[in-house]
Order: structure tokens, then sequence, then C-alpha cells
């Protein structure tokens, strides 16, 4: 098994941030999720200790016989540091319930982050990718190859009427998650997000945060994912989801137009400031960082910032984060120590004024 300390991608850009593939001036990133149990064992709220280190083990095996040694990370979490298990959270390949659970919990990662499994969270495994811009069909056929590759070792608890159980009911079914993460500025600062909210609940879709169930929008940056799987083929909860998402770009890309044509002069200057305010500042949190990122993202979008490169931006997204500040000082100065909150906050400043003067 791997230790998470060995694991540093800092510098190599998580694949949903790549900014490759349709709509992806607004459509961030396409999300598959499938939620599988072992056969043999209780729901994960009952299993015991010992339980849960026999499932981790039996993926263990079942990794190491499906995929070639060098292709993929196996990492326990458990045994993890905070700033290892942070890290994994902030590109999205664990999910906070997993970094904060106790026991034996781990998780199996593709060395290119193609997908990434994690053992022991809500359900015995949780299967899941993400692919930059408008694609969900493309990285639902990753996931479903995954699935079928550990199927092929692990007996997954299948009822012929229901489909596959799991531990909360709304995913029983199929298990399947589909989420796609959008940057939405525009409808925030002309105050429609809301209204987009209540349409979306109205269709059985909801909206949660930069990092999934229960996060907060940082960065006005959305996920809209499907409410229930039961009853439903997968190809039809892609599709339903994928019916709306247009929808929202459209109503995005209106609320842009606005912006840029009857607000010119407010817009230039909220994304003018955004860049002048990461340029110089001395100190500043990940929490504003990631707004004024956003207004920058949007501005080189609409045409009224010519730099930075918008790799450079969505680079910044991530590496500006706690975990990933912290590992590239680590890296870049040997700097073994954590540093506190406020030391974090100059060096963050730091490491925005030095990129983005390159």
């Amino acid at each position: 098994m791997t230790n998470a300390n060995s694991i540093n991608l800092n510098g190599a850009i998580t694949p949903w941030l790549a900014n490759e593939g349709p709509e992806n001036d607004i459509v961030v990133s396409s999300r598959i999720r499938l939620a599988r149990n072992i056969s043999g064992f209780p729901f994960f709220m009952k299993a015991t200790a010992q339980d849960k280190k026999a499932i981790r083990g039996l993926v263990f095996q079942a990794a190491k016989e499906l995929f070639p040694k060098d292709s993929y990370y196996f990492i326990d979490l458990d045994k993890a540091e905070t700033t290892d298990r942070l890290y994994l959270l902030e590109r999205q390949l664990v999910s906070r319930e997993l970094t904060e659970a106790e026991g034996a919990r781990s998780c199996l990662i593709d060395s290119k982050e193609r997908f990434c499994v994690m053992v022991n969270e809500e359900d015995h495994l949780r299967i899941h990718g993400s692919i930059s811009g408008f694609r969900p069909l493309e990285i639902w056929n990753t996931i479903n190859e995954t699935d079928d590759l550990l199927e092929s070792k692990l007996p997954f608890v299948f009822h012929e009427k229901l489909g596959y159980l799991t531990a909360c009911p709304t995913n029983v079914g199929t298990g399947l998650r589909v989420s796609v993460m959008l940057h939405l500025p525009g409808l925030v600062i002309t105050k429609e997000i809301d209204k987009m909210f209540r349409a979306l609940q109205k269709c059985g879709l909801t909206v949660r945060g930069l990092y999934g169930e229960g996060s907060q929008a940082l960065g006005d940056f959305y996920q809209i994912s499907n409410q229930t799987t039961l009853g439903r083929m997968e190809e039809e909860l892609i599709q339903k989801v994928s019916d709306f998402i247009p929808q929202i770009i459209e109503y995005e890309r209106r609320a842009r137009t606005y912006l840029s044509e009857d607000k010119q002069a407010a817009t230039q200057d909220r994304c003018a400031r955004a860049l002048g305010i990461l340029k110089n500042a001395r100190t500043i949190g990940s929490v504003e960082t990631l707004h004024h990122l956003s207004n920058i993202r949007l501005g080189i979008h609409l045409g009224i910032l010519d730099e930075p490169d918008i790799a450079v931006v969505n680079n910044l997204l991530i590496n500006s984060q706690p975990a990933h500040l912290q590992k590239y000082l680590q890296k870049d100065s040997e700097q073994s120590e954590e540093l506190s909150s406020q030391e974090r906050d100059i060096e963050r400043a730091k490491f925005l004024r030095k990129t983005l003067e390159t």
C-alpha cells in the first residue's frame, strides 16, 4: 500500500481542470459516481472494525489482480497525515466524509486520476471520476469499465428487482450520481442564481458546492446532479442531467452578455480589481482567493483580461488551496513543519504574486 506522503501531484493539473471538452468556459467538469457494496458484509454504518479491514483487504487484492503495478496508488487514509488527506480532498479524489471518518478506510487512485475508488465511505465502495468539460457520457464509459472490472473480482450486492443495494435509499438501483460542475458568476452577479435553483428542484435535480455534498458554493462553482436513481437506467439518468445543462449554460451566457454590454464598466472594474488584488496582496485566505480567481476567469472568457492564461487560473484554483500550498512549500523550500493559518495566508500571497508575475 502507498503512503499518502509519497503522492505529490503538485504542478500537474488535475484532469477535471484541464480546460478541455465542450462548453469548458462554463462547464468545468463532468463527474460520475457509483455506489457499491460487497456481499457478505453489513453496510458501513453497521460494519465492525474487522469487517472494514476485511473489505479493504478484498479491494486491495482485487486491485493487485486487475491493474498494472505502477498504474495506481492504494492509500490507507487512516494512516495518512491530515495535510495528505486534505490534499486528496482538494483534488476531489476523496470526499470530506472519508477524510474525517475513523477506522480502516482507503482510496484506490488511478495514477492519471481518471478514476478513484473510495473504500469504506458511506458504502463499501464509491467508484468515481471526473473529466474536463461537458462530457458525461465519456466519463461514464471510464467508470462503467472500472465498475465491470471490480465486479469481476468482488461480489456486489444486487437485488433482482431493486438493483444495486446501497446504504442510502436514494442511491438504490443503479447507485449512479451524475454531476456537472459549472462556473456561474454571471447568474450570481445578476442575482438570478436562486431562480435557477428553484427550477432545478422542480426537475428533480440538486445543487451542491465545489466539494460535493454538504459543501459550500465557493468561487461561484456549483455542481448539478440527480437526486435519486431507483427505477432509472444509467443512460436515462445521464440524459436527464445532460438535457438540463444546456439551459443553464444559455442563462449564464445571457447574464455574461448583459454584464459585458450593459454593465461594462462595473464588470471591467470587478475583473481588473480581482487580478490587481492577487498580484499585490501580502496576505490572503483561500476563500477570498477563489472569489478573485472566479472574477479573473470571468474576465478572461469575456475578453476583458488578456492575461493570465486560463490554464494558470485553473492551476491556481487547486494549488492555492491549503494542503496543496503546504506541499508546494515543502517541495520548494523543504518546509516540513505545518504552517499556521496566518503563515499560510502570507505564503499564499507570495505564491500568487510569483505565479502571476511570470
